[in-house]
């Protein structure tokens, strides 16, 4: 069984000094987490954050990648450039990327490809809309999304990390409930297991709004191996609290 996986996204939430103050009280509390954890921080911080995890079991990672490898692409954070800040993992198509920047699912898919590339593990989101669900098109949107990260990089799908976030339920405060989670979860590694001869190396995150108070319960189900953690990922209590959960969950 694959050690979960609970990686924080601060999202557009950072200053030098929070910085400090956050990874600071998450490294003293985290002692020998029988979990793998991450923080996945704004671009301008990966040197800062990277300074002060060295040593450390907590791995940093960037919340997006460029699709293309160098060039004329100004604004854009290549792969290549992310490994030489020792970046472990890069969020790729993350529910607001699609929606604020209009990233389609060949984008996603070529972005998780170039971090594969430069030996950074891609955190595909795949998620649907709340008139999706409603419409009963989950499992379709899901599979969708998924296929299109499994086309381009079949080869070596066995390397990426999943992270299942329906978009009615990130920053809202609503949480698919854990029967609700799971089901689309197991889709996904059917999914998977189609597509790999080691779908087992393969870890589908929950990402929809997991907190303290919900993580034991969404960690517990057979095919949740871990969580991407947004607002709870700011309050170093909360995330150490999840940690916690997915260390008893182990």
């Amino acid at each position: 069984m694959n050690r979960k996986l609970i990686a924080g996204n601060w999202k557009m939430n950072a200053s030098l000094a929070g910085n400090t103050a956050l990874v600071q009280a998450v490294l003293a509390g985290i002692g020998d987490a029988a979990c793998d954890a991450a923080v996945c921080v704004p671009a301008p911080y990966l040197a800062q954050v990277q300074g002060l995890l060295a040593g450390s079991t907590l791995a940093l990672g960037a919340q997006d990648v460029s699709s293309h490898e160098a060039g004329a692409y100004t604004g854009e954070v290549s792969a290549a450039m992310l490994r030489e800040f020792g970046v472990r993992y890069a969020i790729v198509g993350h529910s607001e990327r699609r929606q604020y920047h209009g990233e389609d699912d060949a984008v996603v898919a070529e972005k998780a490809r170039q971090a594969l590339a430069a030996g950074i593990t891609p955190i595909v989101c795949v998620g649907e809309t709340l008139a999706q669900r409603e419409s009963g098109a989950t499992e379709e949107v899901v599979k969708r999304q998924m296929a299109a990260v499994i086309h381009t990089n079949g080869h070596c799908i066995s390397e990426i990390v999943v992270a299942y976030e329906p978009v009615w339920a990130i920053g809202t405060g609503k949480t698919a409930s854990p029967e609700q989670a799971q089901q689309v979860h197991a889709v996904l590694r059917t999914q998977i297991k189609a597509a790999t001869s080691q779908p087992g190396r393969v870890r589908i995150l929950y990402g929809g709004s997991m907190n303290a108070a919900n993580a034991a319960q969404l960690l517990a189900q057979p095919d949740i191996d871990g969580g991407l953690i947004g607002g709870a990922s700011l309050k170093p209590a909360d995330f150490l609290s999840i940690i916690s959960a997915a260390s008893n969950a182990a």
